[in-house]
C-alpha cells in the first residue's frame, strides 16, 4: 500500500512541475529526479549553511537539478564524490582544488566526472562531511521520495557500513517549492533529510532515524546482481 501511495505522490509532483512550467531539461521529468527552474537558487541557499562551509568532502547525486551543487562545491575547492548512475560503476571522485577553473563546469556533469574524476573504492574513500540527495518530493518533517529505485538509500547504506559517513553526517536536498508535500509514507530503509533548500527558502527538519547500513533481507536478488559493488559486498558478507 505504501508503495502505491508513494507512486501517486511522485506522479502528482511530476505533473505539477510540467503544468506550472518549472520543469527543465531533461524532459519529460516523469521517472526522473526532476530538474527545475531555480535549481541554482536552491544551491546558493545550501551554500549559506554551516555544514556546507565546514565540509571538505561532499557526496552529491548525479542528477541534473543537483549539478549546480556539484559545480559550486568544485569551484569552492572541495572534494566531490559522485555515485555513477544506478551505481553501475561505483563512485567517482574529483578534487576541486586540483581542477583548472575552466574545467569546473565540465567536471560537474556526469560525462565530465567520468573524464576528469577517478573511480574510488569505498575502502579508500575519505570521510564524507555532507551528503546531498535529489528528491521527487519531500515533506517538512524530513521524509523524501526519490524516483522509486532506491539508489540514494543504497548509496547511503553502503557508505554508512563502510564508516565513510555516520549518523551525524548531515543529509540535505535541493528542490522546487512545488515539490514540498504535507506527508510522505516511509519505511525502515528510507533516507530522511536534515535540511531542505528550495528555490526560495531553507527548511530545517526534525531529526529522523537514518538507516544504519544495508538491510540485506529487504533487497531483491536482482537488484544485488545489477550493481557490481553491491554484489561484491554481498559476496564478502557471505564469506
Amino acid at each position: 500500500m505504501k508503495s502505491l501511495e508513494k507512486e501517486a505522490i511522485r506522479k502528482t509532483i511530476w505533473k505539477l512541475l510540467e503544468e506550472r512550467g518549472v520543469a527543465r531539461f531533461p524532459k519529460p521529468v516523469e521517472g526522473r529526479i526532476p530538474n527545475f527552474v531555480g535549481a541554482e537558487k536552491a544551491a546558493r541557499l545550501l551554500e549559506t549553511s554551516k555544514a556546507y562551509h565546514a565540509a571538505e568532502v561532499l557526496k552529491v547525486n548525479p542528477d541534473s537539478p543537483q549539478r549546480p551543487v556539484r559545480e559550486m562545491a568544485l569551484a569552492d575547492g572541495k572534494t566531490l564524490v559522485m555515485p555513477t548512475p544506478r551505481i553501475r560503476h561505483g563512485f567517482l571522485m574529483v578534487r576541486g582544488d586540483r581542477l583548472p577553473k575552466n574545467m569546473i563546469h565540465q567536471a560537474s556533469s556526469i560525462s565530465g566526472m567520468y573524464r576528469l574524476g577517478r573511480g574510488v573504492d569505498i575502502s579508500e574513500m575519505p570521510d564524507v562531511d555532507l551528503v546531498v540527495v535529489g528528491s521527487v518530493a519531500v515533506s517538512r518533517d524530513g521524509w523524501r521520495l526519490g524516483k522509486g529505485e532506491g539508489y540514494a538509500e543504497l548509496e547511503y547504506a553502503m557508505l554508512r557500513e563502510a564508516g565513510v559517513i555516520d549518523a551525524k553526517t548531515p543529509v540535505y536536498t535541493t528542490v522546487h517549492d512545488l515539490q514540498l508535500v504535507e506527508e510522505i509514507p516511509h519505511t525502515v530503509y528510507d533516507l530522511p533529510v536534515d535540511m531542505i533548500f528550495t528555490n526560495t527558502s531553507i527548511i530545517g527538519c526534525p531529526k529522523q532515524p537514518k538507516p544504519r547500513g544495508i538491510i540485506w533481507e529487504m533487497l531483491d536478488k536482482s537488484k544485488i546482481s545489477e550493481i557490481p559493488l553491491l554484489a561484491h559486498l554481498y559476496g564478502r558478507r557471505r564469506g
